[in-house]
């Protein structure tokens, strides 16, 4: 049976299962759902007794279940059953507690831990002080702010709501951070909203809509079932609406007409309708402010088989050397860039079936120049390059994906995914470059052309099927995924090589090649999971897992002939190859989960057997790895409001199929890569502590984020360069150094009550140490970045408001190579917006970027510039939900591409095109129809 029929089977038995078990009646409910906690006074942490604990049904607020609590403040309902729940606590002098909770086969247990009671008489003295609702809830590692505490003006976005958040970070481009992390998921009401594209809700959904906003790290679903961290999370935000906002639709259009031939338009559309919602957008625009994140690319077009653990990652392949473009706008060049998607989600029949599905298409083309510094450390002195390039790429890509989800019953569920897409990608690029010594002797001149054309086409379909047995925490789960992938290209390589010896030329190098690859791969992979249940607080996870794959990759290389045209094959540059590999793991984890304290820790081991083919040579390659991934993760709620947390991880990363295969990769003929058939598996161990706390009466925000990771027997390049600046790199195991990086990060927030000034303090370290081989000498490279970052924030509803950050940097480089000379330098970033709300519904907005960057002892010159953006505006309408704006960007004509970066013994920077100073005058209009009575679903 082949790999697509087996596919067709399992999705075919997945997509039936529901139909099959709708037929199942009647519905048994269960009873042996439970909440607990303990209620003390957040004064001084006393625990109350015998306080009144209620749950009430949330839709009709019948009482379900009265106790009160016993002499250590605790208590403890059993019997519940599926629903949705109020649980109430009162006491005597204090104020009553409410909180919304929902239990159903995945929450069968509701653990509230501390729930802290406020005395009367201390909220009287709070609500006088401040005057305001509380704005964060800290609940084991979720943090939660409330949006009624935040005043924006009319039509405000979710973006302008994230910018008033203690501890998060919104740059120019939309980028968002928080506790030293990029966040990459932006959730509403739990459920994805058009994939991966966090600025598509952060920049469309309005804020006023919102009821709470939370940050948490999303664990696996595998993890979410058998409560084991498998130590794969994202940093995500998860938007919730207000209940009366779920209903009607809203939207944005808006249209730009710019000076230069700048232009920019956008319509979306949102209709919500209970739990169904729909959505649809359309952008263009080449001002380089359109959104355009492809960040599910890892989704798809990808070759990895990801089996859900990370000892169980396994590279299939998809290497090619002419496949580089991301099809992101990173800031380099001019983009035109014209994207769309459409967006469905809907829950039905009590939730026990769901759909969330999305398609994506877009197109992106850049153009534009580079300036490319670097600096190569060799043991004899230094290399150093100047290239001079002109680019143009063109991407398009479409992506379809959607997950449907059953619930048989309340011990049950199926949830069926399929991610599938396409990807053309077209690339013409042409350089200049020279390299000279330390001395300033020229060493060599190259003058490249090399164009692209690659097609890219992936299917990926996976099952997850969940069972709870008939003994609490006792589970059962199985994951199937299986994937295709094929990429295709052609290109041309041109390049004239001058060589010079003593400032006189020695020789010429002519390369005028046609390339043509062609990669496939497949995989199928499954983990089978059992949880037991060893006491009230232990329960210990079994898991077993396979993996199999297969990969093949043609990679002809031809010299263009007398004729004219290519037919002499290159056979240095060619290669035929496939591969195999297949993988078992076993795992034995557990779980321990007492009063305020969660500890989960175990270990997973997998074999992997890898065997390659040169189809070429006839020869054979074999390899075996014994990879292990032991983890231990440590949570204590330290009270209601504040907790620190500490995880451990280590996994064995085999080389990739690219760094295995002693092929040459030529695209840039001075500078030649080749990979190693006897590299082995590295070890990596990351350490992280994370401390954080609120303070509700005086909104004082404090968090600690520290982590560190090493990597034994290290994969790192091995470069060798010649007396004409001529280098080849390839892979090699560095057995007796480690690697290393580490974060550390503090992060201080708190209103100013006689300002009314919200005020934060950011401390970051981020450093790593690095090693290499270069002309057979041990390089040993540092870099630490040092970053203080003040913040400020000030809002009077219909007046005005402001935002602004500054702080300087320091960054240390240097090299053991090289140990006289080093990349130190000093800088100094600032960022500021504010918006005044002047008569007659006209409001000026501006904002500002300032960065500088000193002279190192490797760029002779400084770096600043100062970039100000600036728009006036008109509202009309009743609602102002019309607006006429004259913007300019760049005003002062100061937007200079600019990028410093440290790799290993290479130090670079880049001075590019970019988009500088224009005018734009546009309309933009905000519907907004939500709040109409609510329509069951059925």
């Amino acid at each position: 049976m082949n790999f697509k029929k087996l596919v067709t089977i399992i999705l075919s038995i997945g997509f039936s299962l529901p139909v099959f078990c709708q037929q199942i009646e009647p519905r048994i409910l269960t009873y042996d759902h439970a909440i607990k906690g303990v209620v003390i006074d957040t004064s001084n942490n006393l625990k109350l007794k015998d306080a009144s604990v209620v749950v009430l049904n949330s839709k009709d607020s019948i009482i379900r279940q009265f106790t009160r609590t016993q002499p250590d403040g605790s208590f403890l309902m059993n019997g519940m059953q599926d629903g949705n729940y109020i649980l109430y606590i009162s006491y005597p002098g204090y104020v009553d507690y409410t909180e919304k909770f929902m239990l159903d086969s995945n929450r069968s247990t509701q653990d509230f831990s501390m729930i802290g009671l406020m005395l009367k008489t201390n909220l009287l003295k709070e609500v006088i002080i401040k005057g305001t609702v509380s704005t964060i809830r800290i609940k084991g590692d979720t943090t939660e702010y409330n949006a009624k505490a935040y005043v924006l003006s009319p039509n405000a976005k979710v973006e302008d709501l994230l910018k008033r958040l203690p501890g998060i970070q919104i740059d120019k481009d939309g980028k968002i951070s928080a506790q030293g992390q990029t966040i990459n998921k932006v959730l509403v009401d739990g459920e994805e909203f058009f994939g991966d594209d966090p600025t598509l809700v952060t920049r469309n959904l309005r804020a006023d809509m919102v009821d709470k906003v939370q940050l948490f790290d999303k664990k696996s679903d595998q993890a979410t079932l058998t409560g084991m961290n498998d130590g794969r999370t994202d940093k995500t935000l998860n938007i919730k609406l207000k209940e009366d906002k779920k209903n009607g639709y809203f939207g944005k259009a808006d249209v730009g007409v710019g000076t230069d031939g700048y232009y920019s338009g956008q319509l979306m559309f949102n209709s919500f309708k209970a739990k169904q919602r729909f959505s649809v957008y359309g952008i263009t625009g080449n001002n380089g402010k359109t959104s355009l994140d492809w960040q599910d690319n890892s989704k798809y077009a990808t070759s990895n088989i990801d089996i859900s653990s990370p000892g169980m990652m396994i590279d299939l392949g998809g290497y090619d050397e002419l496949e580089s473009h991301s099809g992101r706008y990173d800031g380099k060049g001019l983009p035109v860039a014209r994207t769309g998607g459409v967006h469905y989600d809907n829950k039905w029949k009590g939730d026990t079936l769901s759909i969330n599905a999305n398609y994506k298409i877009g197109a992106l083309t850049v153009d534009g120049t580079n300036n490319i510094q670097t600096q190569n450390n060799i043991p004899t002195g230094q290399l150093n390059s100047n290239a001079d390039q002109t680019f143009h790429s063109h991407v398009f890509r479409q992506k379809i994906d959607g997950v449907f989800q059953v619930k048989p019953d309340s011990t049950s569920s199926l949830k069926v995914t399929l991610n599938g897409g396409i990807k053309n990608t077209e690339q013409v690029n042409q350089a200049l470059a020279t390299t000279k010594n330390e001395a300033g002797a020229l060493l060599n001149n190259n003058l490249l052309n090399n164009s692209s054309k690659t097609d890219q086409h992936n299917l990926s379909a996976g099952m997850l099927f969940t069972k709870k047995l008939n003994k609490p925490g006792r589970t059962f789960s199985l994951n199937f995924i299986g994937s295709i992938n094929k990429v295709n290209s052609t290109g041309l390589l041109n390049s004239k090589i001058n060589l010079y010896s003593n400032g006189f030329q020695d020789s010429t190098q002519l390369v005028n090649q046609f390339k043509a690859n062609a990669i496939s791969n497949n995989g199928v992979n499954a983990i089978l999971n059992y949880s037991e249940p060893l006491s009230k607080a232990m329960l210990m996870i079994v898991s077993y897992g396979f993996a199999a794959g297969g990969s093949a990759s043609n990679q002809k290389t031809f010299n263009k002939s007398a004729g004219g045209g290519y037919s002499s094959i290159d056979s240095l540059y060619s290669n035929n190859f496939e591969v195999k590999q297949l993988s078992n793991q076993l795992g034995l984890n557990f779980n321990l989960v007492k009063n305020k304290t969660t500890l989960a820790f175990g270990s997973k081991v997998s074999t992997v057997d890898f065997r390659q083919l040169d189809v070429y040579s006839k020869s054979k390659l074999n390899r075996n790895f014994i990879l292990w991934n032991p983890q231990v993760n440590l949570a204590y709620r330290i009270s209601q409001q504040s907790s620190v947390r500490l995880n451990y991880d280590g996994n064995s990363v085999e080389p990739t199929v690219a760094q295995l295969q002693p092929v040459l990769v030529n695209n840039d003929p001075l500078n030649i890569t080749q990979g190693n058939p006897d590299l082995k598996p590295s070890f990596t161990q990351r350490i992280f502590v994370a401390y954080q706390a609120y303070n509700p009466l005086n909104g004082q925000l404090v968090g600690i984020f520290a982590g560190y990771q090493l990597t034994a027997n290290p994969v790192v390049s091995s470069l060798m360069a010649d007396s004409s600046g001529r280098t080849i790199n390839r892979y090699i195991n560095l057995d007796d150094q480690n690697t290393g990086n580490f974060n550390f990060s503090v992060f201080f927030d708190r209103k100013i009550k006689p300002l009314d000034l919200n005020a934060g303090l950011n401390l970051n370290i981020n450093g790593n140490t690095y090693y290499n081989l270069s002309n057979t000498e041990l390089n040993r490279t540092n870099y630490t970045v040092y970053t203080l970052q003040a913040r400020f924030s000030k809002a009077k509803a219909n007046v005005y408001e402001f935002n602004a950050s500054l702080g300087p940097t320091y960054t240390i480089s240097g090299s053991s190579l090289q140990q006289n000379i080093n990349n130190n330098g000093r800088g100094f970033t600032s960022n500021g917006d504010f918006t005044l709300y002047l008569p007659r519904k006209f409001q000026l907005s501006a904002n500002a970027n300032y960065q500088y960057n000193s002279k190192t002892e490797t760029f002779a010159q400084n770096f600043s510039r100062v970039i100000i953006n600036a728009s006036l505006s008109k509202l009309f309408l009743k609602e102002q939900t019309l607006k006429l704006s004259l913007s300019g960007n760049d005003l002062l004509n100061q937007n200079t591409g600019f990028n410093r970066n440290v790799s290993g013994n290479l130090i670079t920077q880049s001075n590019y095109t970019t988009i500088k100073r224009y005018f734009m005058i546009s309309l933009s209009y905000d519907f907004n129809k939500v709040g109409a009575n609510k329509t069951p679903n059925k």
